[in-house]
């Protein structure tokens, strides 16, 4: 994780914190000094205000740590894994390993973070009512009870990627039976939110002349911006469910005959194409006998390569990784992943080889459909390493909707 440290873990989470985490540490240290410093709490030195001022922004990200652990451990009892909960400068997120299935447990998940905020106000609120009027932890206590409220009221906003966006589209969602259309809504309300934020800061500064009201239109791009991320994810999910294997898949393969020896089938084709990886299959009598695997020539003694054929050596269709040319490309990234192979063989329904597909063939055909802004140049080296960019992730979001 770029820019992330390791920090420890809690119920088995690895727990990060971005570089930015320690921006928003010493600002809230500085203001929480400075107000203690300034109030009517008496025999409070100076050194005491920013030890104050250090607990109550230390408390303030213990407080965002169980928001996200809220989500964290419903969605783990969903049988969602949790990969991390990563602290930074607007607050905190916990990294899920997919969706939840339905929309009543996406809600769950979604309520679970600002239901600990409004738990932990109203410890905070209790505690406040013990705590002696003149003394500094009466100052910290009611400061933490306002934070999480604060924390739990913000959060419910119903636009992405605030926890009350994701309400909004489990509602949708519920209601249209549509996952992305619930999407789509919430990302739309999270942009228009995100443009009020942008548009409401600078008129604030225009009208109080106070860079301090800065950090609303910070707030409102940060909206906006993961807003527009969770749009594009949307329509690169919908994209890849709608697109199938035959519109991916390619006839770079051949078909050589069955009854050649290996010795043969190695004079004609490895030895003049060894510069070039090709993918065999042979065939006779009008049918496909199966892959031949050149790495399975390292296993025969060269001493029956004469006698050997290819149909003898070769992996039957039914034997080898395989996908039907209706199969989703969604399906097909999952596939690929479960294989120790750069490519997987498409059969036509009459169990024919129809096509083999890598992930640059996966990438060309998204790129195509999504007007995406990727050259040939990187297909060729997608197909040689076998990783997608990592711009797209396109294996975390075939996997995060896998059922």
């Amino acid at each position: 994780m770029q820019g992330n440290w390791r920090i420890g873990s809690i119920f088995g989470i690895p727990l990060y914190v971005n570089y930015s985490w320690f921006l928003i540490l010493a600002f809230v240290t500085i203001v929480n000094a400075g107000n203690v410093n300034a109030s009517d709490i008496s025999g409070v030195a100076t050194f005491l205000g920013w030890i104050a001022g250090f607990t109550l922004a230390i408390l303030l990200f213990v407080s965002v740590l169980l928001h996200e652990l809220g989500h964290s451990l419903v969605a783990r009892s969903q049988g969602i894994t949790v990969n991390s909960i990563t602290l930074f400068l607007f607050g905190g997120v916990a990294s899920i390993d997919r969706e939840s299935k339905t929309p009543e447990e996406a809600l769950q998940v979604a309520i679970a973070g600002p239901i600990v905020s409004i738990f932990l106000f109203a410890l905070f609120s209790s505690l406040d009512q013990f705590v002696s009027e003149s003394s500094l932890w009466k100052y910290i206590v009611s400061d933490l009870a306002r934070i999480n409220l604060v924390l739990a009221v913000f959060n419910l906003i119903p636009g992405l990627p605030l926890d009350g966006g994701q309400v909004l589209k489990a509602i949708v969602w519920k209601i249209t039976g549509d996952r992305f259309t619930g999407t789509r809504w919430a990302a739309a309300t999270g942009k228009l939110l995100g443009w009020l934020g942008i548009s409401l800061g600078f008129f604030l500064i225009l009208l109080t002349e106070e860079i301090g009201v800065i950090w609303i239109s910070l707030i409102g791009w940060f909206v906006l911006r993961n807003a527009n991320a969770y749009d594009t994810l949307t329509s690169i999910q919908e994209t890849l469910l709608e697109l199938v294997a035959a519109d991916a898949m390619t006839r770079e393969f051949r078909v050589v005959n069955g009854k050649l020896t290996l010795q043969d089938f190695a004079d004609r084709h490895i030895l003049s194409e060894i510069d070039t990886p090709v993918v065999y299959f042979a065939a006779s009598e009008g049918r496909y006998r199966g892959l031949v695997k050149v790495s399975d020539f390292k296993s025969i003694e060269r001493s029956e390569w004469e006698i050997k054929t290819l149909e003898e050596i070769a992996r039957p269709l039914t034997e080898i990784p395989s996908i039907q040319e209706k199969t989703s490309l969604m399906e097909v990234i999952n596939k690929l992943e479960e294989i120790d192979d750069l490519r997987i063989t498409v059969l036509s329904p009459a169990g024919a080889v129809a096509g083999i597909i890598d992930r640059g063939d996966i990438v060309k055909a998204l790129a195509i459909k999504e007007n995406l802004a990727i050259t040939l140049e990187e297909i060729k080296q997608i197909k040689a390493d076998g990783t997608y960019p990592a711009r797209l992730q396109l294996q975390a979001i075939a996997k995060s909707i896998k059922d």
